[in-house]
């Protein structure tokens, strides 16, 4: 067995991220009109300003992270997507950003100081910390979409079966959406 590897935790996480967003968006493609954008009890109104919070955070810190430009740019507009089908290929597309970064991650490079614009000032961050922030944010978000849906006519689906060797048998329609194997998620 090898050593506790802190960059594999990352890539794990990502990978997470990417395997529960799946599964939720696909819980909402079975949402009956007018739900996605239905008011709600929740931080956000409803689950289409949830999801899309998501994915403009989402696009301010792996632009940041990659050493982009975007900064606050990213929340020009609050909801940028009314329609759930561009909303999931756009949240599938910065998913496969932060994986790909995860992937190419080392212990150096984690360590490295991470500029991100703020009203102002630059705000400076380790990349594992700012990485530890994202992927906090995403699952306390993807959260409350998932409380959100116990009042639709879909059933939340089960997010947590994606890092362990164990739940390989919950997970084979998400790896095969995203054109992954097992020996991706477990390596």
């Amino acid at each position: 067995m090898s050593a506790f590897d802190p960059v594999r935790s990352f890539r794990k996480l990502a990978y997470n991220n990417a395997l529960a967003n799946v599964r939720l968006y696909r819980a909402c493609t079975l949402l009956q009109p007018g739900e996605f954008e239905a008011k709600r009890v929740s931080f956000f109104p409803s689950i289409k300003a949830t999801l899309n919070h998501i994915l403009t955070v989402d696009w301010f810190y792996v632009d940041a992270l990659e050493g982009g430009t975007l900064g606050l740019k990213a929340f020009d507009i609050e909801e940028p997507y009314d329609r759930l089908d561009e909303l999931t290929r756009q949240q599938a597309d910065v998913d496969r950003r932060l994986v790909a970064f995860c992937e190419a991650l080392t212990p150096e490079n984690g360590m490295r100081i991470v500029d991100i614009q703020r009203g102002g000032r630059i705000q400076r961050e380790r990349a594992d910390d700012v990485l530890n922030h994202l992927f906090q944010h995403q699952t306390h978000h993807r959260g409350q979409v998932h409380a959100m849906l116990a009042g639709t006519s879909v059933a939340p689906p089960q997010l947590d079966e994606f890092v362990v060797a164990d739940d390989a048998r919950f997970r084979g329609d998400e790896l095969a959406t995203l054109g992954w194997d097992e020996t991706k998620l477990m390596r």
